[in-house]
């Protein structure tokens, strides 16, 4: 059974994959193969969240645990002056 073919009329494309088949010995319809796969996976939709939301998000999660009367108030680790004990 014959392989699929496919075929870009690029010289830019053309020269580019030779390029790298020579420098990582892998063969051009395997550096095409992979260029395709990255290119998906990087174009797959996102959930949104950013490192910066799930900080948001676990911050939220833990301030639902403090009871109502906790305090950040350390007043008995400090003389009046503010040095610590």
């Amino acid at each position: 059974m014959p392989e699929p073919q496919l075929s870009i009329r690029s010289a830019k494309a053309r020269e580019l994959a030779q390029q790298l088949s020579r420098r990582t010995g892998m063969p051009v319809s395997q550096l095409v193969e992979k260029a395709l796969e990255r290119y998906e996976h990087d174009l797959r939709p996102r959930s949104g969240n950013t490192s910066l939301d799930t900080v948001w998000e676990l911050a939220a999660a833990g301030r639902a645990t403090v009871k109502p009367e906790a305090t950040s108030a350390h007043d008995d680790l400090y003389d009046e002056a503010g040095a610590p004990l």
